[in-house]
């Protein structure tokens, strides 16, 4: 049987994935005594074929990528056996190809209204993006409120780019330890759906060779879920800042997202309008 190359990158990151969440799993985890000195960490190939109940040859092949029948029930139990969360156990499915093809949903909006949409969120700052955090269209608190994190050009108009490779962003987002983890994770979720296509697969290797932090963070295959989450920015003008990023789907439109910041407390609902007014005519 001929595999596409797709399928092969496909079942590349299958293996990669399984690995990566099986070796995050310890013996005592899952009921097992630690045994003697294990040369890797997390649970064996056969100790996770023996509690899903499957054979070690099959659940071998399918780490290993091979071209074999996968039932629900089987995926059901690796996914349990291995504790994977909602969106793990999601991505999964897709890069098994267990999931049915979702239909596209009939355009209910055009582009216009949705730039109408963006631009009433005023004051809010607001922007639409695809899945792979490119910037589409911006409102202007928002444009206002980052102008001054680049130290140079922005030349990729990219969420996830302007943090891991401007140098300001470190200082001006306060959690950025936690925030860099959960936009490469966000962008591991929707990669299961874009495997082998030319855009992404650039991108990801760009973005591994300018950043070994993005390249360790993307080593992980770590995946979460859409959520609700904090942003501490400082502001030159504003101060210190505390936002909820909210995401929002888009169902006429897939593969963009919604992404609105509010205040978090009262300080910050009171600063906020100092850093989304208009930077002064030479900044």
């Amino acid at each position: 049987m001929t595999i596409s190359v797709q399928g092969r990158n496909r079942r590349a990151e299958l293996g990669d994935f399984l690995k990566a969440r099986r070796a995050q799993v310890s013996p005592a985890d899952v009921g097992l005594p630690p045994g003697p000195r294990r040369r890797t960490p997390g649970l064996r190939r056969e100790e996770v074929a023996q509690l899903a109940g499957v054979g070690v040859t099959w659940y071998t092949w399918l780490e290993q990528g091979r071209p074999i029948n996968v039932s629900s029930q089987v995926l059901d139990a690796v996914a349990r056996t291995l504790g994977l969360s909602p969106p793990e156990r999601t991505h999964l499915y897709r890069l098994t190809e267990s999931t049915p093809a979702r239909s596209e949903p009939e355009a209910c909006a055009d582009e216009s209204t949705l730039v109408e949409i963006l631009m009433a969120l005023d004051p809010l700052p607001a922007v639409i993006s695809n899945t792979r955090f490119d910037i589409l269209k911006v409102n202007e608190p928002f444009r206002n409120l980052f102008h001054d994190w680049h130290s140079l050009p922005c030349v990729h108009k990219n969420l996830l780019w302007c943090i891991v490779t401007e140098p300001r962003a470190r200082q001006s987002l306060l959690n950025y330890d936690t925030e860099v983890p959960y936009l490469v994770a966000r962008l591991r979720s929707a990669y299961g759906e874009h495997l082998g296509d030319p855009l992404w697969e650039e991108d990801i290797a760009r973005l591994c060779n300018v950043s070994p932090e993005f390249e360790e963070l993307w080593s992980r295959h770590e995946v979460a879920a859409c959520q609700p989450r904090p942003r501490h920015v400082v502001h030159p003008i504003a101060g210190e800042l505390h936002l909820t990023v909210t995401e929002m789907a888009l169902p006429a439109y897939p593969d963009l997202r919604l992404f609105v910041e509010t205040p978090a407390d009262a300080q910050t609902r009171t600063r906020l309008p100092l850093a989304t007014q208009p930077p002064p005519p030479n900044a």
